[in-house]
């Protein structure tokens, strides 16, 4: 049987990860993601965006929205333009944590079903 405080877990962390997974789960978003990583440190902004996709600026504007939403990417503001650059470590752990707290459970739902089939032998 599963602890009910690390399925309480693994579900708070779903609901914690569920923003990211609705923002990758787009396209658009992930190549905007990797015009973003392209640009490095400096950035990129709405401009240099469109003229890379095919998209008009109001709906480049729209996806940088969400991801900016759940914190993927961060803007900064130089003289009167806004460029963005990725900003992944802190849902990156997110995600580990999501992912390695999952493959725990089901260690222990294995080793449970090894246990039982050795019984049975």
């Amino acid at each position: 049987m599963i602890d009910k405080k690390e399925l309480r877990h693994i579900h708070s962390m779903f609901q914690l990860c569920a923003p990211l997974f609705i923002a990758l789960g787009d396209e658009i978003r992930q190549q905007l993601i990797l015009e973003i990583a392209d640009a490095g440190t400096e950035g990129i902004n709405v401009s240099n965006l469109t003229a890379k996709t095919h998209l008009s600026r109001p709906a480049i504007s729209h996806h940088l929205k969400v991801l900016k939403d759940c914190n993927l990417i961060v803007p900064k503001k130089t003289g009167t333009q806004i460029f963005y650059q990725l900003n992944l470590k802190k849902n990156l752990q997110d995600v580990n944590e999501l992912v390695i707290s999952i493959l725990n459970i089901l260690e222990k739902i294995n080793s449970v079903g090894t246990a039982a089939a050795v019984q049975i032998s």
